[in-house]
């Protein structure tokens, strides 16, 4: 016999999504009817889970669990993201699939024992994912350490990011080369949805223990590449490009596919090393450029499409020859949206 939870009064939808169509609803309906699937979205609504986390929540095999997460895929109420050997899965946050995900979720008691005894495992689970990162932090522990040392302090270069994002709404935040999610921590109480890219798998493990830690469950972090970005144009109206460029083959390349996906009015802020002579830097800790002049990046921003806004230079206290400065750059996108239209103009 299936499990059918307890119902609480059901809260107005507080995001806009895209309404579903009656077979949509109807697909979505039948996919969370099952009590396994109805567990599964509710964990799935609080982080996201491999097949491997799922399998030792539920105790169940992970053929079985997979499946169940198929069927909740196809139907549009979780979504799947591939990232090297893994796939993570969460709760829909886009799409037609979105809003019915919320609807089904307001109807579940949080205070029914299987989903407190659900919970409890995830709580397992996320202990032994923050110490996994936590250990491999510590193995690098030497390395940040080292960096931090040669330029100006993290907060005043979180400072200086908050400001160029002074007066804006933010809906949708996008944090390139994401690293330990710092930049969605930062920004997390303020946003409506914080998105983080990486190629390091471990760094994203760092990440996700992040932002499980700080209970942003509307943040998350993918693998990707930042030259082909998995997301449609217009989706962000906020991106941060923070000490990335400099590990990059083609810096005005990244800066074109992150325009790409700014929305209108939308601001990117990229954050990087003044030109600088630290060779070790390159040798070391895989940088492939030494910093970049002011005008460099300033050009890179006009070719991708975007209005310079302003650049600012961050002078580190410690006066000697290793001493890094930073240097902070802010663009917008030109296009104007239309208030209540839904159209932009140039």
């Amino acid at each position: 016999m299936g499990f059918v939870p307890c119902l609480r009064k059901v809260s107005p939808l507080v995001r806009k999504k895209t309404p579903s169509n009656f077979s949509a609803l109807l697909g979505g309906l039948k996919a969370a009817a099952e009590d396994t699937r109805l567990r599964l979205l509710a964990l799935l609504d609080q982080a996201e889970l491999t097949v491997s986390d799922l399998t030792d929540i539920l105790g169940q095999s992970q053929p079985r669990i997979s499946r169940h997460l198929r069927l909740l895929a196809e139907a549009g109420i979780v979504e799947r993201f591939r990232e090297a050997s893994w796939a993570f899965y969460r709760r829909a946050s886009e799409g037609s699939g979105a809003p019915l995900a919320d609807a089904i979720l307001a109807l579940a008691d949080p205070a029914d024992p299987i989903f407190e005894r659900d919970r409890e495992r995830l709580a397992q689970v996320r202990a032994a994912r923050q110490s996994a990162a936590q250990n491999y932090f510590r193995k690098h522990a030497a390395r940040w350490d080292e960096l931090r040392k040669l330029h100006v302090s993290e907060s005043a270069v979180e400072a200086a990011v908050r400001e160029a994002f002074a007066g804006k709404h933010i809906d949708a935040l996008l944090d390139l080369g994401t690293g330990t999610g710092r930049i969605l921590e930062l920004f997390g109480s303020e946003i409506a949805r914080g998105v983080g890219i990486d190629l390091n798998p471990e760094m994203l493990q760092f990440a996700r223990a992040n932002l499980d830690k700080a209970g942003l469950k509307h943040c998350s972090v993918r693998q990707g590449d930042l030259y082909n970005l998995p997301f449609p144009r217009d989706s962000f109206d906020a991106i941060v490009l923070h000490q990335v460029l400099h590990y990059l083959e083609d810096g005005a390349r990244a800066l074109r596919e992150a325009a790409r996906v700014l929305r209108p009015s939308g601001r990117l802020v990229v954050v990087d090393f003044a030109p600088h002579q630290l060779e070790f830097l390159r040798d070391e800790h895989a940088h492939r450029r030494l910093g970049y002049a002011p005008d460099t990046v300033e050009q890179w921003l006009k070719d991708a499409g975007l209005e310079f806004d302003r650049h600012r230079m961050l002078v580190p206290e410690q006066k000697n020859e290793n001493a890094l400065t930073v240097s902070v750059w802010v663009a917008r996108d030109p296009r104007i949206l239309l208030a209540g239209e839904g159209r932009e103009v140039a």
